[in-house]
Order: structure tokens, then C-alpha cells, then sequence
């Protein structure tokens, strides 16, 4: 296990990153409003993050066992068509989205944070846990973020992931013509 090496040849063959929800991309906690809703907080590097790599032409899909409002919006906010929610058996759906997008399992990345992650971690090359995850997930993980979940965590994979495939600097000035093409339009 290590923390982290962006010149891991591992993270250079990525081309997806498949992200668990609730302790990876917010910090685990639920929340409920006055009228019963599920409110969720996402970490806006993250999304930042997130954005870096669609720029450099990496997957991003998020799988869910839990299903939320707050969710779809996110995913929508971030332009992630991929957002399976509800998802009981996650190694089953990686498998359908690895043969549907013609990858080898050296090709994706997973992070996570508790143990119904745990068949997660068979189906992908690279395995990630964040800071504050289960200490059986750890033991198993290619890779720990400094981070916890919901704080940034995803945001350091995607920086490892695109500095490691000396992406990091393209994908950056793709992410910043975007915002000033988008601000041109307005």
C-alpha cells in the first residue's frame, strides 16, 4: 500500500475512475431538511477534479448504493452522464461498464471508504481508499489519500491520476478555455 507516487505506473494506464458516494464524495454523514429530504455535501475541489479529468479524456461514473435527489444533481452539475444509484452488487456493475467500455480491468480506478466496497476493489487495477476509511479497506487499498472523504479526497486522485500521465498542466488550460469560451457566450 502507498500513499501516494504520481510516476505509479498504475495510474498512468487508468482511463476510468469509478467513485463511491457517501464517504468518498461527501463526508458520510446524512442529512435530513425539515420536510424529510436528503441533503448531501460535496466538496467543490472535487468537482474541479472531476472536470480536470473529463477534459483529459478520463471516464468518470459514480455508483451509489444509496439513491438521492442531491446526487443527480451533483452528477448532472458535473456532466457525469455515468451516475448509477441504488447499486447493490458494484463489482457486477464494474463488469458491465468495463466490457461496455471495451477496458481492461488495469484500466480503472476505484475509490472508496467501508467495506461494502470491499468486491468493488476485485473488479478494478487500481485501488483506492480514502484517509477516514474502514481499516479493512486500507489493507486492500494500492493507494490511501491524505484526505478524507468529502474533503478533497477525490481531487487528490485526480491530480495523481493526471500528473502521473503528465496530463495535468493540458487539462488545466482545457478546463480554463472552457470557462472563458462558456463566459463569452453569456
Amino acid at each position: 500500500m502507498l500513499e501516494h507516487q504520481m510516476s505509479d505506473e498504475r495510474l498512468k494506464a487508468v482511463k476510468a475512475v469509478l467513485l463511491d458516494v457517501d464517504g468518498v464524495l461527501t463526508d458520510g454523514g446524512i442529512y435530513y431538511d425539515p420536510t424529510g429530504r436528503e441533503i448531501k455535501r460535496f466538496h467543490v475541489a472535487d468537482g474541479l477534479g472531476i472536470e480536470l479529468l473529463r477534459h483529459a479524456g478520463v471516464r468518470v461514473a459514480i455508483l451509489s448504493g444509496r439513491a438521492s435527489e442531491a446526487l443527480t444533481r451533483r452528477a448532472a452539475e458535473l456532466k457525469i452522464l455515468e451516475c448509477y444509484q441504488g447499486v447493490r452488487d458494484k463489482k457486477a456493475q464494474i463488469e458491465r461498464l468495463r466490457q461496455q467500455w471495451q477496458m481492461k480491468k488495469e484500466e480503472l480506478l476505484y475509490v472508496g471508504d467501508d467495506l461494502n466496497d470491499l468486491p468493488a476493489f476485485e473488479a478494478v487495477g487500481v485501488r483506492v481508499a480514502v484517509a477516514n476509511a474502514a481499516p479493512e479497506l486500507k489493507a486492500q487499498a494500492d493507494f490511501i489519500t491524505r484526505a478524507p472523504g468529502g474533503n478533497g479526497a477525490v481531487r487528490e486522485v485526480c491530480e495523481w491520476i493526471l500528473k502521473a500521465q503528465g496530463a495535468w498542466e493540458q487539462a488545466i488550460e482545457a478546463y480554463l478555455r472552457g470557462r472563458r469560451e462558456a463566459g463569452s457566450e453569456a
